[in-house]
This record gives structure tokens, sequence and C-alpha cells, in this order.
């Protein structure tokens, strides 16, 4: 009679150290998850907060953070009495009386007075002694009352300060005075007659030079590409000027006028070919050799190659630049202002928003709902492209 000693299994040692591996890197992975999520919040934290505070009041945008916007805060108003000629004789007195907190969002009088020089020194239900004999009286429901030994006069009501807690509001009001404001509209189809031309020009021309670069033999191509990155760090800034003096020196010898969409296409186009050549160069080099050669042996020039093979393959590249491109040509406030100016006829969205806020930046509350009316266009050109993005980006990284 044999009898057989079980043991253990070469898969059982595996599966042991696995498990213990898999425990010793679970700290780690729970590191980079809380990383991540802390980079995630961080960076929609300021986007979440210019939202909520597009939609605030903004008497309670002015005073507060948008943190605060679920609680109540303080708020110092004035108003204004009813009409002298409601005033009433009782007595020796004249008097006027009425409610201050006519708004239902406002709850209760903390302070109040009747001079802007000390618009809370009073408590409510306290007598506030003012000139001429006069008295004013506020309770902290709003109830106020006001008496002179002489008759009011004037055609409007006598000024009250106040302190009141008002509770948090929201609206639509900073959106209605955006989109409704005067020449809006024409400004919006300004920005799109400069974004989409601006967009697609720089496009067609790297397309162009990035095939090139990769698959035809040329003298001095590593210099050209080495020529192509080193544009990609030249200031914007430094070559602004220049550019505007050289495109105004050429129309005029053309007799093409300055302030013209033509010269603001252009300027976008040329600082946008240097990204545009990188991106579109790595990607197109990374495409199978097999394809190039096995075109050229059946017959195809290098126009068919390239309008055939290389552009369709090409996409996700087109796309991901073509974001990049968009998006920094709507947002361009600089260069439209270089090189159109300021005129009525001209002037693009991010123009027109600025000039809302005046020249000493009054209004400028306005500033959280234009940010979400001006990033419309773009947000949706992102989703609608944005699957191409990594895709476009990430070519040529990993052979």
């Amino acid at each position: 009679m044999t009898t057989k000693v079980a043991t253990p299994s070469s898969s059982e040692p595996q599966n042991a150290k696995f498990s213990i591996s898999r425990l010793r890197r679970s700290p780690l992975t729970i590191l980079v998850h809380l990383s991540v999520l802390l980079i995630v919040i961080l960076w929609t934290l300021p986007t979440a907060g210019l939202l909520i505070s597009s939609f605030r009041d903004k008497d309670q945008l002015a005073l507060s953070g948008w943190w605060t916007s679920l609680t109540a805060s303080k708020q110092n108003l004035v108003a204004r009495t009813d009409n002298p000629d409601t005033q009433v004789k009782l007595g020796d007195v004249y008097v006027l009386s009425g409610q201050l907190l006519v708004n239902d969002t406002q709850t209760e009088i903390m302070a109040f007075g009747f001079s802007s020089r000390e618009p809370t020194k009073f408590l409510p239900s306290e007598v506030a002694e003012m000139r001429k004999g006069g008295k004013l009286t506020v309770s902290e429901d709003g109830h106020y009352k006001m008496t002179s030994p002489e008759p009011f006069t004037g055609k409007r009501g006598k000024r009250i300060f106040y302190t009141a807690v008002v509770p948090p509001k929201f609206g639509l009001d900073n959106y209605r005075e955006v989109l409704t404001a005067e020449g809006i509209g024409r400004s919006f189809i300004n920005s799109l007659t400069v974004t989409i031309p601006a967009t697609i020009i720089p496009i067609l021309i790297a397309a162009y030079a990035a095939y090139a670069l990769s698959w035809m033999k040329m003298p001095g191509r590593n210099l050209l590409i080495a020529l192509v990155v080193g544009l990609l760090v030249v200031p914007l800034q430094m070559s602004l000027i220049p550019l505007l003096r050289l495109y105004n020196d050429i129309g005029a010898f053309f007799g093409v006028g300055a302030k013209t969409y033509l010269g603001i296409w252009l300027a976008h186009t040329g600082f946008g070919l240097p990204l545009a050549i990188y991106l579109l160069r790595n990607y197109i080099s990374s495409l199978p050799r097999e394809i190039i050669e096995s075109a050229k042996v059946d017959g195809a020039t290098d126009f068919e190659i390239f309008m055939r093979i290389v552009l369709p393959l090409s996409f996700p590249a087109l796309a991901s630049f073509a974001i990049f491109q968009f998006l920094w040509v709507w947002n361009d406030l600089l260069v439209a202002t270089v090189f159109l100016g300021t005129g009525e006829e001209h002037m693009v969205l991010t123009a027109r928003l600025r000039e809302l806020l005046g020249s000493r930046g009054g209004n400028w509350e306005i500033l959280t709902a234009s940010a979400f009316v001006s990033i419309a266009v773009p947000l949706f050109v992102f989703f609608v492209l944005q699957r191409y993005l990594v895709r476009g980006l990430l070519s040529g990284s990993v052979k």
C-alpha cells in the first residue's frame, strides 16, 4: 500500500509571490492615485470657482469670494424713502415712513445711518439725530420712520444707508449683460473670420513641409529641422513689432492697406508654423517606410503619395494641432490689437469683452460670465476633436 504525499504545485509559490508583490505595490499605487486626484482638483478648482461666480449677484461677488456663495453675507446698501408728497403731519412734525426690505432676499437690518460717511453708525431701533431737528429710526425688519419739524422738500426721497444680511443670490444677469452688449454679435463673427483661416492656412503649409522633411532627400534637411525646433523658443513679443513693420512696408509697396484680415492671418500663420511642422513631422516620419517605398515602386510621385497616403493617415496629428491653433487664435488679444486695431469694424470678441470693462476696469464682475461666453466655441471644437489629441501628440515617440 502506497501513500501519496501532497506536494505544493509549482504555481503556488508564483501565486504567493504575485500576491506579496501586489501588496507591496499597493501603497505606491494608492499614492499615485491620490496624487492624480489632487492634481485634478487643483486644476479644476479655479474653473469651478469662475463658473460659480458667473452666476452670482454682482454685489455679492464684489464683497465676498465664491467659496462663500452658499452662505448669507452682509452688504452695505442704500435706499430712498418715499417721495415727500407722501409725508404726513402728526402734531408739530412731518413724518415719512415705509419699508426698506422690499426685496424678499434681504432678511435683517444690522445697522443704519443717514450719511455716506457713517453708514453704520446706529443700531436698529436707535434714534438718529439729524440736522435741523430731524430724527430717523429703522427697525430690524426694515421699517423706518423719519420725522422733521419742517416739511420735507424735493422731488426724490431722502437717502438711508443700512447694512442687511442677504442670503445667496444667483441669476443670469451677468450673462444677459454680456450677450446683449452692443456689437457683441459682430465681434463674434470677426473672431470666426480670424480664427478659421488662421487655423487652416498653417496646417496646409506645415503638412507639405513636414512630408518634405520626413521622406524627401535634400541637402541641409537636418539643419532645417534644427531651425524649426529653434523657432519654437522665439518669444512672440520680440517678433511682433518687426513683423508688423515688415507687413506695412510690403503692403504699402503693393497697395494693400494695414488693419486687414490678411495681415493677422499671415501673422498667426508665421507664429504657428514651427509647432505645426514639428508635430506633423514627428507623426509623418513614424509612418511605416514600407508603405512609402511600395508606392514609389508602383510609380507614384511624391505629391500623389502625400495626397493619397500620408495626408489621410496623418489626420490625428492634424486634428491635435488644429485644437492648439484654434484655442490660441480664438483667445488672442495682443496680435489682434496690433494687426487689426480697436475699430468697431474689425474688433474681435476678446477685445470687445475688454471694452465692456471701460478704461478704468469698472464693471469687472462680468469678467466671470465673459470667460465662459468666450470659451463656448473652443470647448465645442475640443470635444469634437479631443479623441485625436493624444494620438497626435504621442505619435513618433514610440517606434
